[in-house]
């Protein structure tokens, strides 16, 4: 383990965040990437260091002697998908071995959600790059579901009957570790990381609304009303596209489908939605 140079992407943000703590608790050593290193977590065994995406050069020096890289996708914007080449290119010239990328349920070059697109195209570089990979593919996080319901009680969207196997942050995070503490096991590996269930909105609602003690619905918008109920935020049309078709991708039925790779890769069962939110009612 000790010439394990291990380097983490997005440790000031929810899910790296979690990865670099666990790593931290393990003793592994690792290397902090940040925009800001001001603003990267203190842990014992971990350096930051300054580096940004699109900014080939400081990536290529931050990553030098680093074997195994844990990439998460930039924030989003218009250019993501330029950002993630010019970073794989920066790992590839920095002599990066391995590259664990965290992307998309279903991601493809034809999925229904945009920015599943871009996480294909990014796999595809990746693959292209000569540095060996795993994938992780996470479907819709379900910390996220609760915060769906709008002022009125009301999920919004056009997802129709479709369903998805939301998952949980830490249940990514520990699959991602798993890889991590010993990657060349996972070599050439693409994983879906799913809950243990399949769910369509009108349950979620129905869940939240009975763990939470209030009125909680979905409506199917058409798509014309899932423009317009959006358009107020005077987002550009990609970010409006990317938030629209989520919820279309539910309904096409590409967010579907229950994997047991998390407890593979860590031997325990993801956490549902429900255990989640009891979970939370709790800490209050």
């Amino acid at each position: 383990m000790a010439d394990l140079q291990l380097a983490v992407t997005g440790s000031t943000g929810w899910l790296g965040g979690l990865v670099a703590s666990d790593l931290a608790a393990r003793g592994v050593a690792q290397r902090l990437l940040v925009r800001d290193p001001g603003r990267a977590p203190v842990l014992p065994g971990a350096v930051a260091v300054q580096s940004a995406y699109r900014d080939r050069s400081t990536a290529e020096a931050a990553l030098a002697g680093v074997t195994t890289l844990f990439m998460v996708s930039a924030a989003e914007n218009a250019d993501r998908l330029d950002e993630h080449r010019a970073f794989v290119d920066a790992a590839a010239a920095a002599g990066v071995g391995h590259i664990v990328y965290v992307s998309f349920f279903g991601a493809a070059p034809d999925a229904t959600f945009t920015l599943a697109r871009d996480h294909w195209a990014t796999e595809e570089h990746v693959k292209a790059s000569g540095m060996a990979w795993t994938f992780l593919r996470d479907n819709l996080y379900l910390e996220f579901i609760d915060q769906m319901v709008g002022e009125d009680g009301v999920i919004r969207g056009p997802a129709g009957e479709g369903r998805a196997a939301v998952v949980s942050h830490d249940d990514i995070a520990r699959a991602a570790v798993a890889v991590l503490l010993s990657p060349a096991e996972y070599r050439g590996a693409t994983y879906d990381l799913t809950g243990p269930e399949a769910l369509t909105l009108a349950e979620m609602a129905r869940t939240i609304g009975e763990v939470q003690g209030r009125h909680v619905t979905f409506h199917d918008e058409t798509l014309p009303e899932a423009y317009a109920s959006r358009a107020a935020y005077g987002a550009p049309d990609w970010q409006v596209d990317a938030w629209v078709s989520t919820y279309t991708a539910i309904a096409a039925g590409e967010l579907d489908g229950v994997s047991d790779d998390v407890e593979r890769l860590t031997g325990r069962r993801p956490v549902s939605l429900r255990e989640y939110l009891e979970s939370q009612a709790g800490h209050h």
